[in-house]
């Protein structure tokens, strides 16, 4: 009543004061702040909780979770002794949730495989669950304005949260961005396009550099269960005229169906299906019709709002739009049509935007140029050795291989050609911590736009490790927060110590996993160079263990520790001049090891005297 009462310039004033007190409310101080909830940014943020810090992790749509929650459910991997730390406890609790839900020998449980085929649905929730700490507080739909340094610091970060400003200050920055725009804003230098041959030396990038990107597509979730089956309705912009190309593909033993698996398709419906017969449908590696469109996402790593926009709207319109044709136009031959119509969206999935992914899958953007660029020959094998090159420094590993959708095309969208399409075997590989550093940021992390070249970036870009990597990120903020120092000077051993207790790998060993009680003790060991030099470099480069399905394997031969095999002489020899190199002094113990195991658990409690 008294603020009713008051004359106007008192109104202004009171005005002005509550303006001010709501502003002042929406600065923020933390530990730890993390930009993008993709994947890595969410692994940061747990990590970084864990260990004792503060963290606030702001996402500039309304869902968490990038791709992993928009689609992309058959998850790259080759194999499941590779899942190790952020990613194996996501796949787990997603696993655990159909065991819940339906039953331990229900073809859910089954058909998740071991949790790592999850619905986009379960996905979202089982991350929902995981960030659900104290020390983290999430804000969504909140987009980065501005970015202000000082010296090598980030003092702070402006967010746009509707017509509110939110501005965070933090010890430590994380980008877990797919663009990088944290680092951008931050200064860091980065790199938008692909190198030349003479830059890195790499055999598989084109000879002179240019600015293609691996092209984007969505990450669809269909179904063809009845009871669960929304229409594919055409999208907004439709022409009937941009889609009447496809119908010279549309033949026997070229193109015979839509949705299929794994050529002679339009869509790539990976088998086996999801939990509850649904299916991510995927661009058709080397197809003759694409859902993949490169060129038509160049402005996308620097563009504002408004030009991503643009170029999802875009790709909405070509991916939706020719599954609207082939399923609805009279002109597709029945034999084709007839099938597909079968097919559809999820009723329950992508609820809020119309049974569509809310994310595009934005496979390469800006790359980091940090302390070390990750490049195509840090993941193939070390010379005359099963294992690929050794990172005595390593946060990660990962086991795929450089793949790259393409990053050109020839000829019309539809009947053309991509150009920079390659699939490279290697071995499971170690990634360093210097590519989650800046040269010029003393308080910024990079787990996701890592510093590669895109050939090295194309073996990185895989959600199992983005995952690695946020986890490393998360740890090595905390250190950083809590000493003091900069991300730059964090301990390495520390930090391998902490990835390690938190079930993280940062070597691939087939048989000592996560769980194991020397699976510290080895991974320490194996990330010394112990485990290097074991077995010999197959015949075939990247030669993987026998098929399961698809693109998954049984473990990697040659990478097995093998703790209860006899300690050759030669080998025996080898570990003691490493032991020596690492300044251990139970001299008299390791030479008295009768067994891999023995001698590797010896060298370890030694390490830790």
């Amino acid at each position: 009543m008294t603020y009713n009462m008051a004359p106007p310039a008192m109104r202004i004033l009171t005005l002005a004061l509550l303006l001010a007190t709501s502003l002042q409310a929406a600065d923020l101080e933390t530990d730890v702040c993390i930009y993008g909830a993709t994947p890595g940014g969410v692994a940061a943020a747990v990590s970084a909780a864990r260990s004792g810090s503060e963290v606030i992790l702001i996402e500039p749509t309304a869902r968490i979770g990038g791709l992993l929650t928009s689609g992309l459910s058959h998850t790259d991997f080759h194999s499941l002794e590779s899942l190790t730390g952020s990613f194996l406890e996501f796949s787990q609790q997603v696993k655990a949730h159909y065991i819940k839900t339906y039953g331990a020998e229900s073809e859910q449980v089954k058909a998740s495989f071991e949790g790592t085929f999850g619905e986009p649905k379960v996905n979202l929730l089982i991350l929902e669950q995981m960030l659900k700490d104290p020390r983290i507080t999430i804000h969504r739909s909140t987009v980065l304005t501005s970015v202000q340094t000082q010296g090598e610091k980030v003092e702070a970060a402006e967010f746009k949260a509707g017509n509110e400003t939110l501005k965070v200050q933090a010890k430590v920055f994380i980008d877990g961005s797919y663009e990088g725009d944290l680092m951008a804003k931050a200064g860091v230098k980065y790199h938008v396009g692909r190198e030349g041959q003479d830059q890195y030396g790499e055999s598989l990038a084109p000879e002179k550099g240019d600015s293609e990107l691996q092209a984007y597509n969505f990450r669809f979730c269909a179904t063809d269960d009845p009871a669960n089956v929304v229409p594919i309705t055409a999208p907004k912009g439709y022409k009937r005229e941009d889609f009447l190309p496809v119908l010279d593909f549309l033949k026997p033993g070229v193109i015979d169906r839509v949705f299929g698996y794994p050529s002679k398709c339009i869509v790539k419906a990976q088998t086996p299906a999801l939990p509850n017969n649904k299916y991510d449908l995927n661009d058709v590696s080397r197809g003759l019709v694409r859902l993949s469109m490169p060129g038509h996402n160049l402005a996308w790593p620097e563009g504002d709002e408004a030009a991503r926009q643009a170029i999802f709207e875009e790709h909405v319109r070509y991916n939706v739009g020719l599954l609207y044709f082939l399923i609805n136009d009279e002109a597709v031959p029945a034999h084709i049509q007839q099938p597909a119509k079968a097919w559809g969206w999820c009723k329950d999935e992508f609820t809020e935007t119309d049974h569509l992914p809310p994310q595009l899958y934005v496979r390469e953007a800006r790359r980091m140029t940090g302390q070390h660029v990750y490049v195509q020959q840090d993941s193939e094998h070390a010379k005359d050795d099963a294992r690929a090159k050794l990172f005595t420094a390593s946060i990660a590993m990962g086991d795929y291989g450089n793949n790259c959708h393409g990053t050109s095309h020839e000829g019309p969208q539809i009947g053309g050609k991509h150009g920079g399409e390659l699939y490279n075997p290697v071995p499971p590989y170690q990634i360093p911590y210097g590519a989650l550093l800046p040269k010029e940021r003393s308080n910024l992390l990079v787990p996701v736009a890592v510093s590669s070249s895109h050939v090295g970036f194309c073996a990185l870009r895989l959600e199992p490790i983005w995952m690695s990597l946020g986890q490393a990120a998360g740890h090595a903020a905390a250190m950083a927060a809590q000493s003091g120092q900069p991300v730059q000077e964090v301990s390495v051993p520390a930090l391998q110590a902490k990835l390690h207790q938190d079930k993280s790998a940062t070597i691939y060993v087939a048989d000592v996993l996560p769980g194991h009680a020397l699976f510290d003790a080895v991974q320490w060991w194996g990330t010394a160079g112990g485990l290097h030099g074991l077995n010999p470099m197959p015949e075939k480069p990247g030669q993987r263990g026998k098929n399961l399905h698809g693109q998954y394997y049984e473990a990697n031969p040659g990478h097995a520790a093998e703790l209860d095999k006899s300690l050759d002489e030669a080998t025996r020899t080898r570990w003691l001049a490493l032991a020596g190199e690492l300044g251990l002094t139970a001299a008299e113990k390791l030479a008295q090891a009768s067994t891999r195991g023995d001698f590797i658990q010896a060298a370890f409690a030694a390490a830790a005297r």
